[in-house]
């Protein structure tokens, strides 16, 4: 059996995803990965400092910060800014709704994201729901991996476009169907395709039948990386072929199957 160690390894992920909700994001200087990207779930959510410098003192730190949310506005309320740790780099996004108040979701992303981008020039772009105005913005584009990611950074490099772009993906090292499901299948169901092709109130984890299991397992190849470290790395390999050029993996069955 592969160590976990090998195993990220011979999957060919550049970076490794944490959600401060579900971890101690510590847990990232067990992962023998060189770059971790943060989620925003919140203010409340954030690291401390001292987990970010001990972080960031052995890899690279992406923090997301969302433009519209207080403390992370560059027209704004600023606050957090001079709050962010020497040598921590950002994500910057539009921000998800979940997170931000009715005040803040109606805040103008695209002078924010401009204004962001001035402060933090090497920061990389978070594009969901926004993709032309990131792309606009300029810097390395951060999208998530979906059925179309192919075809889309193919038509971007034949156009001309020569800055990086990451990929971000819930990824599984595992081949059985139940423990995909477990892992992925709630994230894949909330993708706009598949939602309409679900029947309704069906399961998304393992319990799932019928149509809706066929959707979701069909909708994890889609959206997620799962399967063996070979078929996990056959399809990176795949999205580098057509231009992607870093592909950041959120570990779905936590943070051990990344672990040394």
């Amino acid at each position: 059996m592969l160590t976990a160690e090998r195993a990220v390894s011979k999957a060919g992920l550049d970076a490794v995803a944490l959600k401060p909700a579900e971890c101690d994001v510590r847990e990232a200087l067990s992962v023998p990965l060189d770059v971790v990207a943060i989620d925003y779930e919140g203010r409340e959510r954030l690291p401390d400092e001292d987990v970010l410098r001990e972080l960031a003192a052995e890899k690279e730190v992406r923090l997301t910060t969302p433009v519209r949310a207080d403390g992370f506005d560059p027209l704004g309320d600023d606050s957090l800014y001079e709050w962010l740790p020497d040598g921590i780099r950002q994500v910057l996004v539009a921000g998800h709704g979940a997170y931000l108040t009715d005040d803040e979701a109606g805040r103008a992303v695209a002078p924010r994201l401009r204004a962001a981008r001035e402060r933090a020039p090497d920061a990389w772009v978070g594009t969901e729901g926004i993709e032309r105005i990131a792309l606009a913005a300029g810097g390395t584009q951060y999208e998530l991996l979906s059925r179309s990611t192919r075809r889309d950074v193919r038509a971007l490099r034949a156009a001309g476009f020569d800055g990086e772009i990451a990929v971000y993906a819930p990824t599984a090292l595992t081949d059985d169907d139940d423990e995909i499901l477990d892992a992925v299948g709630a994230y894949v169901s909330r993708r706009r395709p598949v939602a309409r092709a679900l029947p309704d109130d069906a399961a998304t984890d393992a319990s799932a039948e019928g149509r809706a299991r066929e959707v979701l397992l069909k909708a994890a190849r889609d959206y997620a990386l799962i399967g063996s470290v070979t078929d996990v790395r056959r399809r990176i390999d795949d999205l580098r072929d057509a231009g992607i050029d870093l592909v950041v993996g959120y570990p779905a069955r936590g943070v051990d199957e990344f672990a040394e």
